[in-house]
């Protein structure tokens, strides 16, 4: 009979204490909800939505870099239109054009 191991086994630690619940998060939006005049509500939601689609662009904008730079053919690991698209979830067509736009991009930035 083979000779058992003679580390002792390991047990999981007993809790001490009940672990917290998570409590759900505010559904507050940015704070709008506490605000009771609509003028100001017009104001202030517009000045997010301008933001958030600002960001949106610079973001779509990181993106075509990326896609850019993972398929320069100078790369080593370089990866095709195809490759790309099906990455990032896009179609070839659009990633094709997103490729493009980002090697504009990178070539503004001087890289």
């Amino acid at each position: 009979m083979p000779s058992e191991s003679r580390q002792p086994r390991m047990r999981p630690v007993p809790l001490l204490f009940e672990p917290s619940v998570a409590e759900p998060p505010d559904e507050r939006f940015f704070d709008l909800d506490d605000l009771t005049d609509p003028q100001e509500v017009l104001t202030r939601s517009t000045d997010l939505a301008e933001a958030f689609r600002a960001a949106a662009d610079r973001a779509a904008d990181y993106q075509a870099m990326a896609a850019a730079r993972m398929a320069d053919p100078n790369r080593f690991d370089h990866l095709t239109t195809a490759q790309v698209a099906a990455r990032a979830g896009w179609g070839e067509e659009y990633t094709a054009k997103m490729i493009e736009h980002g090697r504009r991009l990178l070539l503004e930035r001087g890289e």
